[in-house]
């Protein structure tokens, strides 16, 4: 067993969840640079995505972004290319094969390169069990551990960075207001300012008609993406980047789809955050506002478990709160009626808010997961 800290490593991604798989893989890249000054280099197979988060990207075959050097996954993969001394298959997506055989001949050689498969994030109790488990590869011999993401101590935790909370602090003490303001967002002192990504969702209709008529005005800042689409459908609008629209109660402001650094500071600045995906989830939780995770379809209803199993982690000794949370967030994702729904959920935001602050500063008590990672490969 070895006490050194291997100093490259290699990240495949495949874009599957929009901007989700690329988001984590992108911000795991950038902290292993800055925080632990390792060499990293991304291979992704579909850069425009990289494009949407990060403007300077571009694409192209090869490229320093970040200190990252971000490569293009081709289909011909180079079979000359020499592994890192950590491999990471970002959520299964299966590495080339010429590359693996490599990593083989390296291994014959007494100098295989560590591999891991680093899975989607679950609350599910099993991955508790299978969190650093390993297999080894039939043909090759190989050993690949299996890394998962987690909200407990048996598990790889959640990316976040060493000054994230520091950061987020002096912005909500400091700069929110300037923030938004550049962003022309001027909501009346007694808004509920929300944040809404998401995908398409026929729900938003019975959302939009609680917000209309609701006793406190709501000021709702939508990113360009896959709701408005849905959004438009509703109002018979074709609202775009800088439209606003007002109704009852609600305004609706939309803007531009934001790189990841400004997608942070809108999540700090705003009281409630609707988010999608994996990589929103999780920086909704930094926040440490009230949010509402609109998870990615799977097949089978399989998405259904995983948002049960985060739900039964979030709040369960709140319990009158935690049937509110419970019913919305169903009827969010089931595409439900979820104007009566949001009614009794928001009676219950004080003590929503103050749960969400409680949870994130438990779960920033665990090591991050490019920590734990780096732990993880000191000790093999």
């Amino acid at each position: 067993m070895t006490s050194t800290t291997p100093n490259s490593w290699d990240i495949f991604c495949r874009v599957v969840d929009n901007f989700g798989d690329i988001g984590v893989c992108w911000r795991l890249a950038r902290q292993l640079i800055n925080e632990h000054h390792q060499n990293v280099r991304l291979w992704v197979d579909d850069l425009s995505a990289l494009t949407r988060i990060w403007p300077s990207a571009q694409v192209s075959p090869q490229q320093w972004l970040e200190g990252v050097d971000v490569r293009h996954w081709p289909v011909e993969f180079d079979p000359t290319i020499e592994p890192a001394a950590v491999v990471i298959e970002a959520f299964a997506c299966d590495m080339p094969a010429c590359f693996l055989h490599t990593m083989a001949a390296r291994k014959n050689q007494a100098q295989a390169p560590r591999w891991i498969n680093l899975e989607y994030l679950s609350a599910e109790p099993w991955v508790e069990e299978c969190h650093g488990m390993a297999s080894v590869h039939p043909a090759t011999g190989l050993r690949k551990t299996f890394f998962f993401p987690g909200f407990t101590q048996r598990t790889g935790g959640l990316l976040r960075e060493q000054t994230l909370l520091a950061e987020r602090d002096e912005f909500q003490e400091t700069a929110r207001h300037t923030w938004l303001a550049q962003l022309g967002i001027e909501p009346a002192a007694d808004s509920l300012l929300i944040s809404l990504f998401a995908y398409e969702n026929p729900a938003i209709n019975g959302l939009l008609q609680a917000w209309q008529q609701s006793p406190q005005p709501i000021y709702c800042l939508v990113p360009e993406g896959k709701i408005l689409s849905s959004i438009n459908t509703y109002l018979g609008k074709t609202l775009t980047a800088g439209d606003s629209y007002s109704s009852g109660a609600l305004t609706l402001k939309i803007i531009p789809f934001l790189i990841q650094t400004q997608y942070d500071q809108l999540l700090w600045a705003c009281d409630i955050n609707f988010v999608r995906g994996e990589d929103s989830l999780v920086r909704s939780l930094w926040a440490a506002k009230p949010m509402v995770w609109h998870i990615y379809v799977q097949e089978e209803d399989a998405h259904l478990v995983k948002l049960n199993a985060f739900l039964n982690q979030y709040a369960p000794e709140l319990p009158t709160l935690n049937i509110a949370l419970q019913q919305f967030w169903r009827d969010w994702n089931e595409q439900g009626y979820s104007d009566a729904s949001w009614d009794q959920l928001i009676k219950w935001l004080p003590q929503w808010q103050q749960h969400a602050r409680r949870w994130s500063d438990q779960l920033s008590q665990m090591p991050d997961l490019a920590r734990q990672l780096i732990n993880y490969c000191q000790q093999t």
